[in-house]
């Protein structure tokens, strides 16, 4: 089992001025706050109301936004210097922080940024690879392109769906860049009722940086069924399209998506939104949410790293406090939460210093000792939630992907650019994974004409295209990362709840708990390879990607329990569901 690391460690050194018992000047003994108008976050001490918080950022000279009660977060707008310091000195605030993006799904930040590790084959010169109900639910088949999706056997869907192929009670909640509601393989199963975007369009920085670019729809607040970025759209496809005769089906083809955006177009992610997401998924009643994103803009949020400043300290300390309120909350409420282990091809008991952070605004970014004591990555290791990390078509670890037993909980494909290395599979888009792309951002990305036509970039990057029966198409692209294994495990997770939840006081599931032991309980166990040292020299990597897998077959670094098995889990999961 992951071995739990201190949550937040704001006892061995305080906020500043924000902590009872903490001696603190009182807030007329400091300046007044001036500057610009902007954005912070602010979270009510332990124990105190958001109203007592709410009466403290009025008397720091802020204005209440909005507010998330389940975790006690505001939003407020205030003069940009001496607010975070003035507000904090209240004894009814745990923080507060000047509100920045904290999250994104992995194509920014440290290590490969965007395109280096989940479009990796966009710069390499890809080329293809050679040649408890009221009735049993009704087995399902697989559609045309699943012949491409080595994932799917991978985690023995195909299997699984003969026997389980979800049930419609189940939602799925996606918390990243959006969903495109309206793609082919996503719409039969889109629950657009349950859907919420939490973010509005950020077109550019106070700096004149562009963030998201010019607002697409008035107001700035995209509609529920869209996605300005296309990771979302991905994750869902292989956690839920639809069984429906064309393009791909994914792990779970019978059960509920719901979009849950908390990501900009971009890809950052706000605090408040973020929490927003995650909350309302235990209000809403769903059962899975997928959060294939971490924390900007902190690769590890240190509760007192001496490379930080104080308000620095402060902000972290802040959102891994928010955060775990949030994911503790979900959980109560019946929530299991499935998360990217990460991209940083780093052991997360041992993390390798940290040279990217904080890497928004551009610029600012120092080099730091990560503690591991007293770091956290986000929300990969906050409370009740299953890590998974990332393996290849030949069950080789990714060389992107983290790993170590601290934090991981089970393993799934993810897809591995370089695997298959001395043979004429190496580099090629068949080793990553396939799901859906939605058309807009194939057309601006020049993998398709307005026409609809895949262009020779396209077809390169092995962009696929399926004509569904009402003369519509679909689309789908090649990705690779640990945000791509953390969707195959959410849809085992929701065939789980499928095959043993129950109707209850709040609707159909299952206690989370359950979920994941089932989870883990019937994961394939594969062994750390022999030698357990591995090195990726010969893939064009170099020795930062080294990794030495600890650990047996039942338990390890590299795979946790082991690989997510669907036809295991909804076959002979029942003798997990108790401790």
């Amino acid at each position: 089992m992951r071995k739990p690391k201190l949550l937040v460690a704001v006892l061995t050194a305080p906020l500043i001025g924000g902590l009872a018992g903490v001696a603190a000047p009182v807030a007329t003994a400091q300046p007044q706050p001036s500057g610009p108008a902007t954005e912070f976050t602010v979270l009510a001490a332990d124990g105190r109301s958001v109203a007592a918080a709410a009466t403290a950022v009025r008397e720091a000279g802020g204005t209440v936004l909005r507010t998330n009660r389940a975790v006690g977060l505001i939003t407020a707008s205030a003069p940009a210097s001496g607010f975070a310091e003035r507000v904090s000195a209240d004894r009814a605030v745990f923080g507060a922080a000047e509100a920045r993006p904290i999250g994104h799904a992995p194509e920014r930040g440290s290590g490969p940024a965007p395109d280096r590790v989940e479009k990796e084959h966009q710069r390499s010169g890809a080329k293809s690879a050679p040649g408890g109900r009221a009735r049993a639910p009704e087995p399902v088949g697989t559609d045309p392109l699943d012949e491409k999706l080595w994932g799917l056997k991978s985690v023995r869907s195909d299997l699984a769906r003969t026997v389980q192929p979800g049930d419609k009670r189940v939602r799925v909640g996606v918390i990243d860049t959006g969903v495109d509601g309206t793609h082919p393989d996503i719409a039969p199963n889109f629950d657009r009722a349950a859907s919420r975007n939490f973010v509005r369009d950020v077109p550019a920085d106070a700096n004149g940086n562009e963030v998201d670019g010019p607002c697409e729809f008035r107001g700035c607040v995209d509609p529920v069924d869209h996605d300005g970025h296309g990771h979302g759209t991905h994750v869902a496809g292989t956690i839920a399209a639809a069984a429906n005769g064309a393009g791909i089906s994914g792990v779970a083809p019978n059960v509920r998506l719901a979009n849950l955006r908390a990501g900009q177009d971009s890809g950052y992610f706000f605090l408040q939104a973020a929490v927003d997401a995650i909350t309302y998924a235990g209000d809403a009643g769903i059962d899975v949410i997928n959060m294939s994103f971490y924390i900007d803009p902190w690769l590890y949020n240190c509760a007192a790293n001496p490379a930080d400043s104080p308000e620095q300290q402060q902000a972290q300390r802040t959102t891994v406090e928010a955060v775990s309120r949030a994911l503790a909350y979900a959980h109560r409420k019946g929530v299991t939460q499935v998360v990217a282990l990460g991209n940083q091809h780093s052991d997360l008991g041992a993390p390798q210093p940290d040279s990217s952070s904080p890497n928004f605004p551009e610029g600012g970014s120092h080099d730091r000792e990560i503690d591991n004591a007293t770091c956290l990555s986000m929300p990969t290791e906050g409370p009740h939630t299953i890590a998974v990390s990332a393996f290849g078509p030949s069950q080789a670890k990714a060389d992107f992907s983290n790993y170590g037993t601290e934090q991981i909980s089970v393993s799934a494909p993810g897809g591995y650019y370089r695997d298959y290395f001395g043979s004429e599979w190496f580099r090629t888009n068949e080793n990553l994974i396939l799901s859906a792309y939605p058309r807009d951002i194939a057309v601006a990305e020049g993998t398709v004409d307005e026409a609809g036509e895949i262009t020779p970039l396209g077809a390169e990057l092995g962009v696929q295209r399926a004509e569904f029966g009402d003369g519509t198409f679909g689309y789908y692209q090649y990705l690779q990362g640990t945000s791509m294994a953390a969707p195959h495990a959410s849809g085992v997770a929701a065939l789980i709840v499928s095959e043993y939840g129950r109707p209850g006081r709040g609707g159909f599931g299952l206690n989370p708990d359950a979920t994941q032991r089932v989870l883990e309980g019937t994961a394939a166990e594969i062994p750390c390879p022999v030698p357990n040292t591995v090195d990726y020299l010969d893939e064009g990597r170099d020795e930062s990607y080294t990794a030495t897998c600890t650990g047996t077959p039942e338990f390890n670094g590299f795979y946790g329990h082991g690989a997510v098995d669907a036809y295991a889990a909804v076959r002979h999961g029942a003798g997990h569901l108790r401790p």
